[in-house]
């Protein structure tokens, strides 16, 4: 304990900090790790080595969930041609808070001809949860990016919910430099009731964003097709040479269900934790 210490800087002293910084690059037909830093709880790993063009990359954080105070920064860059899917060891949990916001803040930069595939598991929110998260994309003209997240709030299956607490998200995404895409979700207050407006969740507990870079009208059709085969509501929209698409399910298993479904449909190979 520091001696003298106020109540503010004893907190401050156990909050948990932590970044990766992960640059791959593109040599002999597979994508290497060029340079890996990691701090704090963050870790990476690399679960497929060098056996593919495309390198897995699993983020760990060894805290076991954030809470209020706690920060987490993840940076990925793929220099051209390089391929990575990144995904989570588990879900992500965001804690009650006694007042100060958890923060993530998430980079991704991907050069000429390359692909990231940006495929956490999902971030499961509690009680008086305070999230404010970032993520940050910058793409080279020819880059590919696919990006889904998802945020459950509170795991119904264990009787909890979301009452009351603070979200705020926030997402830049940039090809060549020019702003392509732009969104943000804020709720704040009382989140249930919020929630259970027809406009917002209809009382669904677990929505997602998807995004492809490039997306077409031919996936959009082929996952509009599909509607009957889903758990809950799917609405996919394509433009100017992006897809986007809203997920919202009565349950984290039921979107789980209708995330599997839309990219194998989309041809995209599932993270094997995805799977476990």
């Amino acid at each position: 304990m520091i001696p003298n210490a106020s109540a503010a800087e004893i907190f401050a002293a156990n909050r948990a900090a932590g970044r990766i910084a992960l640059a791959v690059n593109h040599a002999c037909g597979a994508t290497r790790p060029d340079r890996v830093h990691e701090s704090g709880m963050l870790r990476v790993r690399f679960p497929n080595g060098e056996r593919r063009e495309a390198l897995d990359a699993v983020i760990v954080n060894t805290a076991g969930g954030l809470a209020g105070g706690d920060r987490a920064d993840i940076e990925m860059k793929a220099a051209a041609l390089a391929q990575m899917v990144v995904t989570s060891a588990a879900a992500e949990k965001v804690y009650r808070s006694l007042g100060p916001e958890t923060q993530i803040a998430v980079r991704l930069e991907a050069g000429p001809g390359a692909a990231i595939a940006w495929l956490p598991q999902e971030t499961i929110l509690f009680d008086r949860m305070r999230l404010r998260r970032s993520i940050d994309v910058a793409l080279a003209g020819d880059a590919r990016l696919l990006m889904v997240e998802t945020i459950v709030f509170g795991r119904s299956a264990m009787g909890e919910s979301v009452a009351f607490g603070s979200l705020f998200d926030r997402w830049r995404v940039r090809v060549d430099g020019a702003l392509v895409f732009a969104d943000g979700v804020r709720l704040d207050g009382e989140i249930a009731k919020h929630l259970a407006q027809r406009a917002v969740a209809g009382a669904g507990v677990a929505i997602a964003t998807l995004l492809k870079i490039p997306g077409d009208d031919d996936a959009v059709a082929a996952l509009r097709s599909m509607q009957s085969a889903f758990s809950g509501e799917v609405g996919v929209s394509a433009w100017n040479g992006l897809m986007v698409g809203r997920l919202v399910a009565p349950s984290s298993a039921a979107l789980r269900h209708d995330l599997v479904r839309i990219l194998t449909t989309l041809g995209t190979p599932l993270p094997r934790l995805w799977r476990n």
